[in-house]
């Protein structure tokens, strides 16, 4: 199936050069600067169908990545669009602290339904070139080899001369766990001469129905079906040959550490490393897999030390050679965020792993289970478009200087405004300003520099009759999302916050943004965050920035200089195509889950000690079932919230 985009859009503005530069170009590296609100998602589509390439997009957070996810599975229904982020609810790395002699063993929760869906990701990358990929940072790291995952695949045919045994051992093999009681994905049950499998990376049943020995019938979903591929229910897999192999060089590499330590007179760490090596080799042995045998998967992947992990581009790599694609496309979404997340990975995890090693809690080849570097990163693309409002000069200059820019919204709305005024009796003119817009039924966006500030302003703002409310990072990440949709509903008129220049905050109704000690040089105010908080007002059709400066910094002379350009070609534009500007009207978004008494409010203000174990039980039960059903529907945000209502209980 080619990439067939559908869409009741056609591109307008300066998207139709964006895209045929774009996908017409031969470098291997392109930015695109992309003004707030002008579909660069969109544009990033067109390429797509153009470019007909599997494609990878990093995004640098969940929430958005789940966004960019529902926006690719519209535009392309009929192809495989997957969304693979980390799948922990909760997850606390192992490390150890030699300060106070703690150690914290790795505690994860994963969420079966993210789980899932990366599964079900890689499965697509195997058998089919249609495959766009939406991914948090987490496709850097380690994930086990494709060549050993695609050969674990299980082909099933009709008639197959194949007893119900050996689907049984085949199944066991690939870490689907038998479970005749309940059917959970990633296990299978054994009624007579029926097999029933819920696949790992599918909601679908499958029912296999033998005749002495003999597959007779095969059931997916209750329809009958002549061919069916299972895939492993895990991701690090290891063969017979491969596994005596690896525990062989484990061994051996247990015995060379073990006579460093002693060497060293480290008696403590040399017994701590011997009893967890030789009950995590027991394990696989006996299972074929333990908890954190990733932390060996240089042994199985018959990698050397130091040398990189098996990553989600791996994955894309082989679907490229398969289907000889000349390659995949990687979107880097908000680069300016991205890429330096991606260039920290390494070193943090780095860090973490070798004080384990120093105490004897790990094998030194635990390094080897990482994130890619930075560089090894750049080595494995092949075409790269880095999107952003606000690009740095490193992905600019990867591209040779060129940037596409695409700086004319379909609305037609020009960039805000700039006011600069000064810092004396800025309070009574901020409040002349917000009566203005109140009267206008519009809304205010503040900014300030500390969280006190933040209080402090807000609770002076009501003091006058003004509905304020504020917002920072002592906020609860759901309460966040409950405010900017009370900002837009009306329930109040001034959002008063520290750092409102968050990706992807749509707020069509904003038409004032104010940025107070706009003159303090740092990292709230460098001409990066000066740019993407103005972007805040950019949707409303009198949209206005008003900086209370007293001296002009060389970051607000950058960020100024850059909208006023922008402004002006927007003006230019509009009046050769004679085009007049429309603001934005967008429903306020419909929460996906209804937050009950029981499910949202009741956790906040219960005593968890006021409870017996039963109804502790039973709350945890209900609570757990709300947090599955939010992942589902990607309401991350309410899943994190509840998970930690959870961990208040247990």
């Amino acid at each position: 199936m080619p990439f067939i985009l559908k869409s009741q859009f056609k591109p307008t503005g300066d998207q139709p050069q964006a895209i045929k530069t774009l996908a017409g170009s031969h470098q291997q590296h392109q930015v695109l600067l992309g003004v707030t609100g002008s579909g660069k998602t969109f544009t990033v589509a067109n390429v797509i169908q153009k470019l007909q390439l599997p494609t990878l997009v990093i995004s640098h957070n969940k929430t958005l990545a789940a966004q960019l996810y529902q926006e690719f599975r519209d535009f392309f229904p009929h192809n495989a669009v997957n969304y693979f982020v980390s799948y922990y609810d909760y997850y606390q790395p192992e490390a150890y602290l030699p300060a106070t002699d703690t150690y914290i063993e790795k505690e994860t929760d994963i969420n079966d339904e993210i789980d899932k869906l990366r599964l079900s990701a890689t499965a697509n990358l195997l058998t089919r070139p249609d495959v766009i990929a939406v991914a948090s940072v987490s496709c850097i790291y380690n994930l086990g080899s494709p060549i050993e995952y695609g050969q674990n695949i299980f082909e099933l045919i009709q008639g197959q001369l194949i007893d119900r045994l050996t689907v049984i051992k085949r199944l066991t093999d690939l870490q689907y766990q038998r479970n005749d009681w309940e059917t959970k994905r990633g296990t299978f049950s054994v009624k007579g001469e029926t097999v029933l499998v819920r696949p790992a990376d599918s909601d679908q049943i499958v029912k296999l129905v033998f005749l002495d020995k003999q597959l007779e019938q095969i059931y997916q979903d209750k329809a009958a079906v002549k061919r069916l591929n299972l895939y492993p229910a895990k991701h690090y897999l290891t063969n017979p040959i491969s596994q005596t192999q690896a525990l062989a060089q484990i061994r051996q590499d247990l015995r060379l550490r073990l006579k460093e330590f002693k060497k060293q007179g480290k008696i403590v760490e040399s017994y701590r490393l011997e009893q967890k090596v030789n009950h995590d080799l027991d394990m696989i042995q006996s299972l074929g897999y333990v908890n954190g045998i990733e932390n060996y998967s240089r042994y199985f992947d018959g990698r050397i030390a130091g040398q990189a992990p098996y990553t989600l581009l791996d994955y894309f790599k082989l679907n490229s050679q398969k289907f000889k694609t000349k390659g995949f496309l990687t979107i880097i979404d908000e680069s300016h965020m991205t890429v330096p997340q991606i260039r920290g990975m390494y070193h943090g995890d780095q860090s973490r792993k070798r004080t384990l090693i120093d105490y004897g809690f790990r094998l030194p080849s635990a390094l080897d289970n990482r994130p890619l570097k930075f560089l090894e990163f750049l080595k494995r693309l092949n075409k790269v478009i880095y999107t952003s409002a606000t690009p740095d000069t490193w992905e600019i200059s990867q591209a040779n200087n060129q940037v596409v820019e695409q700086l004319i919204r379909p609305t037609g709305i020009a960039d805000p405004e700039v006011l600069i005024k000064k810092t004396e009796g800025q309070i009574k003119d901020l409040i002349k300003e917000i009566l203005i817009r109140t009267k206008r039924r519009e809304r205010v966006l503040v900014t300030t520099l500390t969280k006190r500030m933040a209080e402090d302003l807000s609770e002076f703002l009501q003091g006058k009759n003004l509905k304020v409310q504020y917002l920072h990072s002592d906020v609860a990440t759901l309460d966040r999302s409950d405010i900017l949709d009370k900002l837009r509903q009306g329930n109040f008129d001034v959002l008063v916050g520290i750092n409102l220049l968050r990706e992807g905050l749509d707020l069509p109704e904003v038409s004032l943004v104010a940025i107070l000690d706009a003159d303090k040089e740092g990292f709230l105010r460098s001409s990066t965050a000066l740019i993407q908080t103005m972007g805040r007002a950019s949707r409303h059709i009198q949209g206005t920035i008003i900086m209370y400066a007293d001296m002009m910094t060389k970051s607000m002379k950058t960020a100024i200089a850059e909208v006023s350009r922008r402004r002006q070609y927007q003006f230019k534009y509009n009046q050769i195509h004679h085009l007049q500007p429309k603001s934005i009207v967008k429903p306020v978004r419909e929460q996906l889950i209804k937050r009950t008494a029981e499910t949202a409010a009741a956790p906040i203000t219960i005593n968890p000690d006021s409870l017996t174990g039963l109804d502790k039980q039973k709350l945890i039960k209900a609570l757990t079932l709300q947090m599955h059903k939010a992942v589902k529907l990607m309401e991350f945000e309410l899943a994190a919230k509840l998970r930690d209502q959870i961990k208040r209980l247990e």
